[in-house]
């Protein structure tokens, strides 16, 4: 099966979609799948296109033994008008490379942003393809309840081409049960389209290891215990209230902060004017560095605001933490928090609160013996349901009779039954 893949966020870049997306390709590749990406040129968080891709409109590269297809966008991050400039901008430049991409068995897309599924659509249309609309987040319910745009004319547009596209794919892939929930329940989305495609891990890369202590001496945190938070410094993560955490620890824990986003300048700034002594803001670190700082992590924070839509989620940035045996501290509610504690892999406290995050660091500090009980318990199920081999093959699986029998034929393993719900 040959597999045209178009994203906006791809590696070098750093994040959960990236990650996500190159794991999907490589574990393709292995199944004996042909895979071809169309992307952006790496820009993500920075607000800046990376060195090495800067006025070029288009170009492309192999990443992996996966033939990568470029085309400029116009780089921001943050919100507004600017950052709707970044996404149509690249669902414009995209599409002749979609177009003129050798013929696909399937065109797979990913959303956010959500104009990107009218490049994919379109492709889809032209190569005769049936098109798999990967949801990794409910984009405009997640933007309206975060208060990034409010109702009107705009949000009821975001609504009406969600449904279109909804509607004109085969397979719509939700990341998370609650979102699958919502596509069945509240979005009109026939249950025989939905397929379940999780955020996973690589077992291998990220494993237990010992302590990588010329790291520890760079921080400069000493011997204290490191809190660590690794991923995008965004809206939806409340981290305002773990630099309060971080105060109310200043003498037993270290707190480091591993990436960028739009709300990261406010927080160092917020940090050095109330003095927080134990704070470490680091800048994005590639994959292949990220080991070494779960090496020395104690625990990983992984903070939601309270939102309707983040009851959904899954946080990314579970799963290295998982399969490194880092216990997690999850500060938030819903999905993320259940498949915390329900796998005994870490501890979850309320949202938007420091003094329970707080609390939460010293309950594991206090506790050693179950500390080290939530690490095997995180790393046996990462290798067990999280690992990317795992979730690709039953992805593969779930297709079935979903897809046309053309591509079925071209696609031996692909299932031969599936279930009447995601």
């Amino acid at each position: 099966m040959r597999v045209l893949v178009l994203t906006q966020y791809y590696p070098p870049e750093v994040g959960g979609a990236q990650t996500r997306l190159a794991a999907f390709a490589s574990e393709m590749m292995r199944h004996g799948h042909e895979v071809e990406v169309v992307t952006a040129m790496p820009q993500h968080l920075l607000g800046r296109t990376y060195t090495g891709y800067r006025r070029r409109f288009y170009m492309r590269e192999t990443i992996d033994g996966v033939l990568v297809r470029r085309a400029c966008a116009y780089a921001a991050t943050g919100k507004g008008i600017a950052r709707a400039a970044n996404y149509l901008s690249f669902s414009l430049t995209s599409l002749p490379i979609m177009l003129t991409a050798r013929r696909p068995d399937i065109v797979f897309t990913e959303s956010p942003p959500l104009t990107l599924g009218i490049t994919g659509w379109i492709a889809s249309i032209v190569h005769g393809a049936p098109l798999v609309f990967n949801v990794s987040d409910l984009w405009p319910d997640s933007v309206r309840d975060l208060g990034v745009i409010s109702d009107g004319a705009l949000l009821r547009s975001a609504l009406r081409l969600e449904g279109f596209l909804y509607r004109r794919a085969t397979i719509v892939n939700a990341v998370t049960r609650g979102i699958a929930r919502t596509l069945l329940e509240s979005k009109g989305v026939a249950a025989q389209k939905i397929c379940f495609f999780p955020n996973g891990v690589d077992v291998e890369r990220f494993a237990p290891r010992p302590p990588d202590q010329a790291l520890r001496v760079a921080l400069d945190i000493g011997d204290l215990p490191v809190l660590l938070y690794a991923g995008t410094h965004g809206f939806g993560m409340g981290l305002e209230h773990a630099l309060d955490a971080a105060r109310l620890l200043e003498n037993e824990a270290a707190v480091v902060f591993v990436g960028a986003g739009p709300t990261k300048a406010a927080l160092v700034e917020r940090a050095r004017a109330l003095r927080v002594r134990n704070v470490r803001f680091v800048e994005p670190v590639r994959l292949e560095q990220m080991p070494r700082y779960y090496s020395i992590a104690f625990a990983a924070l992984v903070p939601l605001i309270r939102a309707t839509v983040t009851r959904d989620a899954r946080p990314s940035k579970l799963f290295p933490a998982l399969a490194s045996a880092v216990p997690i501290l999850y500060s938030g509610e819903g999905e993320g928090a259940q498949l915390v504690t329900d796998a005994g892999a870490g501890i979850a406290v309320q949202p938007e609160d420091g003094d329970a995050i707080a609390a939460g660091m010293r309950a594991m500090l206090a506790d050693r013996s179950s500390h080290a009980r939530m690490a095997r318990n995180g790393r046996r199920l990462a290798e067990t349901e999280f690992s990317w081999q795992a979730i690709v093959s039953c992805w593969l699986e779930s297709l079935g009779e979903r897809l046309p029998p053309s591509v079925r034929a071209k696609s031996p393993g692909l299932g031969e039954s599936l279930s009447s719900s995601p």
